[in-house]
């Protein structure tokens, strides 16, 4: 079998743009939809919306490779770095603070350019004791040795393709670097696809391959942003449609050098991962719309009320009666009842039709 890196025009890529024309402009849409909303937000939301979306990020681009991270240990990881208070900080793991640092140099410093040095800090942030599970390997430097691309967990892997030579990975990731640095003419949302796929082909170390070329997908979309502010996750995308991904990756390496398929995918791919952001985006600038207008019109009320009203923001499930507001509360049926009548008489919430006694309630977002 002959592996497009084994072929003699390698790495010279190409592709059809007219079959790639109708996802951009999708892509483009979906950035400035997402962009233009998150903008208007304060800075404090816009901080949560990053946090969110790069632990997300983190915590699927590992699962990919069958690694399970602790979210709130992830988020707390995030949150200090970015100096953004949360509710609940959770003590450093020093995993998941590694693949945290990876993140934050490929986004806060996505003007800098991508070197081999960058890289190999990169590889050993995400392996500091020198160890992947039980296995003792190379960090910091390029792999020696065979090298096969594979997914699942060790034991149950599958083999997707076999990359160049371990003589060749010098001179093959200084061609990519060079590549990659270089101003060109490129579409830069087409050159992101390649530069995944091309990081992907040489597969230059030893384990981390993966989460680095989807590190590298997110240092190029920040190019793109020019914002180092992140409020999509592409790696939850993929960890959704990973069996797609591996499959359009197998196919794009045992193929020929027109990588359209391939452009096609990774397109599609990216532009779900900005629509479903800009479907959570709503709920955030409905939130944020509500307590602006609420601050403006100087209307008090209590803590408890305020954590009423941000339950049904974020999307509360089932109906709120009084008795369930007391048991999540683990207050009396009275105090419950007071904060939500204080509610309705303030016009937040009205009550549902039906019968008065165990009565639920709904918010009125146009109640300001």
């Amino acid at each position: 079998m002959t592996y497009i890196h084994e072929l003699g025009d390698w790495p010279d890529f190409r592709w059809r743009t007219e079959a790639l024309v109708e996802s951009l402009l999708d892509v483009r849409y979906q950035q400035g939809l997402l962009l233009g909303k998150m903008r208007s937000l304060g800075f404090p939301l816009q901080a949560q919306a990053t946090i969110s979306a790069m632990t997300e990020e983190t915590i699927k681009s590992s699962a990919i490779e069958g690694e399970i991270l602790n979210p709130e240990s992830v988020r707390s990881s995030f949150a200090r770095r970015l100096g953004v208070p949360i509710p609940k900080i959770t003590p450093p793991d020093q995993h998941a603070e590694g693949i945290v640092q990876v993140m934050m140099d490929a986004t806060e410093n996505f003007s800098k350019a991508l070197t081999e040095e960058r890289l190999f800090a990169w590889h050993a942030a995400l392996f500091p004791t020198g160890y992947s599970g039980l296995r003792k390997i190379r960090t910091g430097e390029w792999r020696e040795g065979k090298m096969e691309a594979v997914s699942g967990r060790e034991g149950n892997e599958k083999i997707h393709f076999e990359a160049p030579l371990a003589e060749r990975v010098q001179h093959e990731m200084q061609v990519f670097l060079s590549w990659f640095n270089r101003a060109d003419q490129i579409s830069p949302l087409i050159k992101t696809g390649l530069a995944h796929l091309h990081f992907l082909t040489i597969h230059p170390f030893d384990d981390g391959n993966g989460r680095i070329a989807r590190a590298i997908t997110e240092l190029t979309l920040a190019r793109i942003e020019k914002s180092a502010q992140r409020f999509y996750a592409m790696s939850s995308e993929i960890r959704d449609e990973r069996k797609e991904y591996y499959a359009i990756l197998e196919s794009t390496q045992n193929g020929e050098l027109d990588v359209t398929n391939w452009l096609t995918w990774f397109l599609k791919c990216l532009c779900l991962a900005i629509e479903r952001a800009n479907a959570l985006s709503k709920a955030v600038l409905e939130k944020d719309i509500f307590w602006r207008g609420l601050e403006e019109r100087s209307i008090q009320i209590t803590e408890r009320q305020k954590e009423l009203i941000n339950r049904f923001l974020d999307g509360f499930e089932g109906k709120l009666t009084t008795e369930k507001w007391a048991k999540i509360k683990k207050i009396s049926h009275d105090s419950a009842l007071r904060d939500i009548q204080g509610l309705i008489e303030k016009g937040f919430l009205k009550q549902g039709a039906g019968r008065t006694k165990g009565a639920a309630y709904t918010l009125i977002l146009d109640g300001l």
